[in-house]
């Protein structure tokens, strides 16, 4: 079978499934956001419980498997009551785990505005929440968004495994395409092609164009 009559036949299933890769990829940045926020300002937080909290948090989800913690989510938790469909469970999964790196992002980029920034605002008499809000987080964000670049490729790769849990996603739907023809080449080949263009094509210029509006709209252009 050459590469025109595979994709005549398979590329309807393979294109459903990157649709869906594509869905999951979605849902776990915006969960991985905010958990990163939320996690990476308690890291910040003058209170020790709130800290603590947020640290163990982050331990363990950067220290333990993404596989792992997917199994968790969508085999244990049914044992202690909390049941989620597959789709909802593989990319809480990815997004929780993401969540957690980029936490320290977030923390470091906080960190990394100058001390100068800070003086200033209190000098205008501004409120923590306020300062925050309109002067710190603003120029973090900036310093953010590269690393938060390289996150999100790696969300992309890690949503591969949420076939693992028989999600039809891009992966699954290469597996058995590959299981049924054992065109490995083929399946898996074009499976390789459409994830290099979801992260090399979409969500790296996508980064670098954020990128370049964030700094016109603070005027460092």
């Amino acid at each position: 079978m050459g590469y025109i009559e595979f994709l005549a036949e398979h590329g309807a299933r393979l294109a459903n499934g990157a649709v869906v890769t594509a869905e999951q990829t979605v849902l776990a940045a915006l969960l991985a956001v905010a958990i990163a926020v939320v996690m990476g300002l308690m890291r910040l937080s003058g209170n020790f419980a709130v800290r603590g909290l947020s640290t163990v948090y982050i331990e363990i989800f950067r220290g333990t498997s993404l596989l792992v913690q997917l199994y968790w989510i969508f085999f244990v938790l049914p044992l202690f009551g909390l049941s989620l469909e597959k789709f909802t469970a593989g990319f809480v999964a990815v997004g929780m785990n993401l969540g957690a790196y980029g936490a320290e992002v977030v923390r470091g980029a906080i960190q990394s505005v100058p001390r100068g920034q800070y003086e200033a605002a209190l000098a205008l008499n501004m409120s923590p929440m306020t300062r925050m809000r309109r002067i710190i987080f603003p120029q973090a964000i900036l310093i953010m968004l590269p690393p938060w670049g390289n996150l999100f490729i790696e969300l992309l790769k890690g949503t591969a495994l949420v076939a693992l849990i028989s999600v039809t996603d891009l992966m699954f739907a290469a597996k058995q395409i590959n299981g049924s023809t054992f065109l490995s080449i083929e399946s898996f080949g074009t499976a390789l092609i459409i994830y290099y263009v979801i992260a090399r094509i979409l969500i790296s210029p996508s980064m670098r164009s954020l990128e370049r509006f964030m700094i016109r709209k603070m005027g460092r252009a």
